[in-house]
């Protein structure tokens, strides 16, 4: 018998559009905490002009049939319109907004500023001590961005979570 340990992993970034009602999101966050999986990014917004409907924007990982299963759980949750793997779906845009925080003087400060508009980070608060960056990316970019602030006097991380979007004329 294999382990499932020993299976791939993969991220999954999957989009549920609900009923914009109290209980929705504890149900699908009960979902997950009651089954041990966890979930790395969350989002949630209204989407339509009455505010009926909602998207929640899920970034988890698992073995393949980990996310089926979320998957097919999710799709039974009341109410619930669609889900979407848009991840294995197709291409899809997903990004992320942080405002990060960084104390620097001196050569630091410097550094900070360049690495800022080589990342096309805006400075959107400044002080003689410290800055306020903000960035917006996929996940991987604003990762990398952040750990070169760590060694510069990174202060403070405010972090959106992921909105994703499949490209094209595909919807969910």
């Amino acid at each position: 018998m294999s382990n499932t340990t020993d299976l791939p992993q993969r991220s999954a970034t999957i989009s549920v559009l609900v009923e914009n009602e109290a209980g929705v999101l504890a149900r699908v966050i009960g979902l997950f905490s009651g089954r041990g999986y966890n979930i790395d990014s969350l989002t949630v917004a209204p989407v339509d002009d009455a505010g009926n409907r909602s998207r929640i924007n899920i970034v988890t990982s698992g073995t393949e049939m980990v996310i089926e299963q979320i998957k097919a759980q999710l799709d039974r949750l009341v109410p619930v319109y669609r889900v979407a793997d848009l991840s294995k779906q197709g291409p899809h845009i997903a990004r992320e907004l942080a405002l990060i925080k960084v104390v620097a003087t001196g050569d630091n400060r410097i550094e900070a500023l360049r690495l800022a508009e080589a990342f096309r980070a805006r400075v959107i608060d400044a002080t003689t001590e410290s800055f306020v960056f903000e960035m917006t990316g996929n996940t991987d970019k604003l990762d990398a961005f952040i750990e070169l602030m760590r060694k510069l006097g990174l202060a403070e991380v405010s972090r959106t979570g992921v909105a994703a979007i499949a490209r094209g004329t595909r919807v969910i």
